[in-house]
């Protein structure tokens, strides 16, 4: 062989190999480019997945068959017991208590909760090359414009909102594509809003519903209302929408996002179709068969697209579930498990949630973890399996806790977490220990406040870990233990982050 013929042999072997290289880069950066998509049910208890609830008088077959193929974390917090507070920790990775919303909840008319100018989930994927995509209940404050500079709610509450103008939207946030109602279902404005853009003008009015139907369950406020929204559909029709976008994908390879935040089985209870009368939990159950049914839903659409084997799926809740005294007495069904309290309560009842995982192939099938997790996690999470550095100022109290999806990790990630009651009550969880400085629920459970009456203990403190149901309070018995996550509470309030 000549020296010209010895040199293209060289070249095309130089080629190939730099293919390959390119090749093997590519693949790699698919695998830590997954695509992510985030159910989140509104109100849905530990104890409604019926994998984790033995005794559940509901079954949801996709979300238990989710814990299979993947990883269930048993220990999963929001960082508040109300929704709109958890939203706003989900997607930024900072407790919502630092921002403006001290307690409470915003409504449907309320101005954006999110800054403008903070990262999000959203916006930090759209800088490492994802689509993202927000489809469902937003409820975290939107950008109405009003008629003739006017207040957008005049002095009888009515509103002034001129629908018509472009309104302030998840797309401020990093989304490129949003499909949302502005709050709750039982908040007005009932109407579907599209990248800003009301998809029909509001131009009736429903005086609301108040039905004592199955216990109670059936109601939502008066107000404005688009003519052809109809309560019942809003679910389906999200989970429409977020399957028709899944299977929008199928010959892109772009990496997305979808946040797909669910309207059930927060009141109203509307269970449609077959799924009325599925359950032994009344009303209420057969709404939670239908938030499994769209967990099954965007799985097939997953499958379907041939998108499942690289999707990191997650299903979580955004607070405890609403199930109330009276529910337990009409139906066995525990819809918060063994833990004290409901939605709303700084008892663990109000901010313990199922949190399921899926990735074929990346995530071991069948796994559990007990590490101690929040739901403002999130961002350094995804951080973490883009094996992007984010800094102080993105997700100032969300910790990277990607190894404990793949794997068994010995010792904590998270120094500690805070959470927070809907009257704005603050309790501190720090390994086995879970510390509240006052007594009372702090939600909707009553004693909502107590005052230490004798020489009891001014607060609480229980070992979770022996007492997960929070009955016997060692206040008194580790007085260096209140000390210690007194002063970590107070640290954490003080500073801007708790992430170190």
């Amino acid at each position: 062989m000549n020296a010209f013929k010895i040199f293209l042999a060289l070249i095309v072997v130089s080629s190939c190999q730099t293919k390959k290289i390119v090749n093997q880069e590519n693949a790699r950066d698919k695998v830590q480019k997954p695509n992510i998509v985030y159910i989140l049910a509104d109100d849905m208890g530990y104890g409604d997945v019926s994998a984790l609830n033995a005794a559940s008088g509901i079954q949801t077959p996709n979300m238990d068959k989710m814990l299979q193929n993947g990883v269930h974390f048993s220990d999963t917090h929001t960082n508040s017991s109300v929704c709109t507070p958890t939203r706003y920790g989900i997607l930024t990775g900072r407790y919502a208590w630092r921002s403006r919303l001290k307690s409470g909840v915003l409504h449907g008319y309320d101005e954006a909760l999110i800054e403008e100018d903070r990262p999000t989930v959203a916006s930090f994927l759209k800088v490492n090359g994802y689509k993202t995509a927000c489809i469902g209940k937003w409820h975290m404050g939107l950008g109405f414009q009003s008629k003739d500079n006017s207040p957008v709610k005049d002095e009888n509450g009515l509103s002034n909102v001129d629908f018509t103008k472009t309104i302030g939207s998840p797309n401020l946030l990093g989304f490129d594509y949003s499909y949302i109602i502005p709050a709750s279902l039982d908040m007005p404005p009932y109407v579907y809003i599209e990248n800003g853009k009301a998809v029909e003008i509001p131009s009736t009015y429903t005086n609301g519903k108040k039905e004592n139907v199955d216990g109670r369950g059936v109601f939502w406020r008066p107000g404005e209302a688009a003519p052809s929204f109809v309560f019942e559909k809003v679910l389906d029709n999200f989970t429409q929408k977020t399957v028709s976008y899944i299977g929008d994908q199928k010959k892109d390879d772009t990496p997305f996002f979808i946040y797909f935040p669910l309207t059930a089985p927060h009141t109203p209870w509307l269970p449609t179709g077959n799924a009325n009368g599925k359950s032994k939990a009344g009303r209420y159950g057969d709404f939670v068969t239908m938030v499994d049914d769209a967990v099954g839903a965007v799985v097939e659409a997953l499958e379907k697209a041939g998108k499942l084997e690289n999707t990191l799926i997650i299903v979580t809740s955004d607070n405890g579930s609403n199930w109330k005294p009276e529910d337990k007495k009409a139906y066995a069904h525990r819809a918060n498990y063994i833990f004290k309290g409901q939605k709303a309560d700084i008892y663990e009842g109000g901010h313990r949630v199922p949190y399921i995982a899926q990735w074929k192939g990346v995530i071991p099938a069948g796994t559990q973890s007990n590490e101690i997790m929040c739901t403002t996690d999130l961002y350094a999470t995804v951080a973490g399996v883009l094996h992007k550095p984010i800094t102080k100022n993105e997700g100032p109290d969300s910790y990277n806790l990607w190894s404990a999806y793949t794997s068994n990790v010995k010792t904590p990630i998270r120094e500690a977490i805070v959470h927070h009651s809907y009257d704005g009550m603050f309790s501190i969880r720090k390994g086995n220990w879970k510390f509240t400085p006052q007594l009372g629920s702090g939600g909707f459970t009553k004693p909502k406040t107590l005052e230490a009456k004798n020489g009891e203990a001014p607060g609480t403190l229980y070992d979770m870990a022996k007492d997960p149901q929070e009955e016997n309070n060692l206040y008194k018995q580790h007085p260096e233990v209140v000390k210690e996550l007194t002063q970590l509470l107070e640290k954490y309030k003080a500073q801007g982050q708790s992430r170190m």
